[in-house]
């Protein structure tokens, strides 16, 4: 009994003398990274040397090179490609739109449009109709009668009052998705969308749709917010055409790849922790945010734990996945392989919602691994983390969650201008910030020690 009574005393101070040990380590890994980082000057080659990435490109296939010569280059233990067939998408020239008719009269007014991805185009020629606007899907469904022959233009604003924006992304993107085929249903010729974005500039945002085989396949763009405020205060009161000339098309699949580096678990090799971001973009910009970001803050926490001399006890995998924006077919091989291998695959993280100022991680886990995971957060609040939460992941690694229940997280940054900019023109490299890109880096390597350390 005595001696029960002397181990259950010493529990606390072992238990102390751990964090101890973990917050010192920690607070190596943010100097390093806050010192040392790479990962803007990466960021300055993807965007500024291969531009923006659209999978099936030939940009695309050099950012796959640049990030295995990158992780070689940064030590990796090890780096290989995993092949995976890519759609071949391609924009095929300018997206134009315009008001034609007012009221009788001819207007000059040009809208500011692109095409929606995967979006098909309007044959080589302008396609000209009348426009029927609508707020939702429930007016449309109101005025079902009316579609045939025209070109129908959803309203559906970004709602600004949800502090969490992707709440309002995830609520206005069914009709990027879904609008096109929902209005060809009724024999709409064409759809136009309000840009998913709260933005106060003229800047259209793209984005996928995706077609119901079922209907008629209807071509379909996105408009600044401008243009889209004039389209909708202009119908209220006048019938309008709009003409409006898109290229998209399809060629067959291509070959891609999914660029990965590991460092080898020295206690438990076989079991795997993946970190990762997605290496494709939208082709009209340079996908700095969404998801360069993403991309050099997983090669900048292999760069600084191979720079300490970390050790880990479990293999860390560090994936530029391939071709997340238009197919998720990177993400899809990646599970699909390890299911193949028989890989044992006990935490992945992802960061794809950009590069801003770290707040928390959102995770989908069992109830009793979030209490462990939560608490951690007195090791990482010093760094910015604020939540660690119940709820998050990404889209490349949820492959891994739905076939092996794999625990998951996602990197949440402060998100209140990143609809801003995504998927439109202006993510560009200049609207990054080396502090807040490098914290990220650091929040999440902490994160990825602490499952090393101690599991799940």
């Amino acid at each position: 009994m005595k001696q029960l009574f002397i181990l259950a005393a010493c529990i606390p101070m072992l238990l102390s003398a751990q964090s101890n040990a973990d917050s010192v380590y920690i607070k190596k890994i943010s100097d390093e990274i806050m010192r040392n980082g790479k990962a803007h000057d990466l960021l300055r080659e993807l965007t500024k040397g291969i531009g923006g990435r659209l999978a099936g490109s030939v940009q695309y296939t050099k950012a796959v090179e640049w990030g295995e010569a990158s992780l070689k280059k940064l030590g990796a233990d090890k780096v290989f490609l995993q092949e995976c067939m890519m759609p071949n998408w391609k924009r095929g020239g300018k997206d134009q739109a315009a008001v034609v008719v007012q009221n009788g009269k001819k207007t000059n007014r040009a809208l500011d449009v692109l095409a929606l991805g995967n979006s098909l185009g309007t044959g080589g020629k302008p396609l000209v109709a009348e426009v029927i606007a609508v707020q939702d899907f429930d007016e449309m469904e109101a005025k079902k009668d009316q579609l045939k022959g025209k070109i129908v233009y959803f309203n559906n604003k970004f709602n600004p009052t949800n502090i969490q924006t992707f709440k309002s992304y995830g609520e206005a993107g069914q009709y990027r998705r879904s609008g096109p085929s929902r209005a060809a249903k009724y024999g709409a010729v064409g759809v136009m969308i309000r840009s998913l974005t709260e933005a106060t500039d003229n800047n259209p945002h793209t984005g996928t749709t995706g077609y119901d085989e079922s209907y008629p396949k209807i071509p379909a763009i996105a408009l600044g917010n401008e243009d889209a405020d004039f389209i909708w205060s202009t119908t209220r009161n006048s019938s309008i055409k709009v003409s409006m000339t898109t290229n998209g098309s399809f060629g067959p699949d291509v070959v891609g790849h999914s660029v990965v580096a590991e460092l080898t678990g020295t206690q438990f090799p076989n079991e795997y922790i993946t970190v990762g971001g997605h290496l494709d973009s939208w082709d009209v910009n340079e996908g700095a945010h969404d998801d360069g970001a993403g991309i050099v803050q997983t090669i900048e926490i292999m760069r600084a734990l191979k720079a300490l001399g970390y050790k880990p006890k479990r293999t860390l995998r560090f994936v530029l996945f391939a071709n997340e924006e238009n197919g998720m077919r990177g993400g899809n091989k990646y599970a699909e392989e390890a299911k193949k291998n028989n890989e044992k695959h006990v935490f992945a993280l992802e960061s794809d919602a950009g590069g801003f100022t770290p707040r928390g991680f959102g995770f989908t886990v069992s109830p009793a691994q979030l209490t462990k995971i939560q608490s951690w957060l007195p090791l990482l609040k010093p760094y910015g983390t604020d939540f660690l939460q119940a709820g998050g992941g990404g889209a490349d690694i949820g492959p891994l969650n739905r076939t092996f229940g794999t625990p998951i997280a996602g990197l949440m940054p402060d998100s209140q201008r990143y609809f801003d900019i995504h998927h439109a023109r202006s993510d560009v490299f200049e609207n990054v910030n080396k502090r807040e890109l490098n914290l990220g880096a650091v929040n999440m390597a902490a994160l990825i020690y602490l499952v090393d350390q101690y599991g799940l």
